[in-house]
């Protein structure tokens, strides 16, 4: 897969938990064949904000 391929649907700012990775770990593993992938980094200047961005590939 090249990163061409690969479309930004949407991106939200939300407060960061230690167990949203659990959330996207889960959403990938559920709906890649449904050509989705999620994304999750925490916000460079505040790191109590994560942003959160879903993706087709």
């Amino acid at each position: 897969m090249s990163q061409s391929n690969i479309t930004t649907l949407s991106t939200v700012q939300i407060n960061y938990s230690d167990d949203l990775y659990k959330i996207v770990d889960n959403l990938n593993r559920t709906l890649k064949e449904d050509d989705l992938m999620f994304g999750l980094t925490l916000n460079e200047d505040n790191h109590e904000k994560a942003i959160f961005t879903i993706y087709r590939t």
